[in-house]
């Protein structure tokens, strides 16, 4: 449902929540997040063109989200990297469909209905979450 980046920028995100107080390089990001090193500086620059994430340069340096973690939903973060895709006009093109057909538009509905569940969720509620499972975390037997 959402894209290999989107996955990408939530693990980093995430990461970053955890250690608001600490810059991360992205060598370690990508350690902690399990994903390639150059892959990560695109999403990571994504994410600082939108403002949500910051780096800073130099010794100690790295990157430090600019937001709190309250304020970056799930949604926001996909959005910043890979937009969800709404449907507003027949994909196939057929000018008789001046709407969208049955089939399209409940695709459409799906989408609404995952964005709404999307933006409900914040990066904070993520990391406070009561499963004993910890995200990104190897859970200890």
């Amino acid at each position: 449902m959402i894209t290999k980046t989107a996955e990408y920028a939530l693990r980093a995100v995430t990461i970053l929540a955890t250690q608001s107080e600490t810059a991360l390089s992205a060598d370690v990001l990508a350690e902690k997040t399990k994903v390639p090193r150059r892959y990560l500086t695109r999403v990571l620059q994504d994410l600082a063109t939108t403002g949500m994430v910051s780096s800073r340069s130099g010794p100690g340096g790295g990157y430090v989200l600019a937001k709190t973690s309250n304020e970056i939903t799930i949604l926001d973060v996909i959005n910043a990297v890979a937009p969800l895709q709404r449907i507003t006009s027949c994909p196939l093109g057929l000018k008789s469909h001046k709407s969208l057909c049955p089939l399209h538009s409940e695709l459409d509905r799906a989408y609404a209905a995952t964005e709404s569940a999307f933006a409900a969720v914040t990066i904070q509620q993520l990391l406070q979450s009561t499963n004993p499972i910890v995200p990104l975390c190897e859970t200890p037997k």
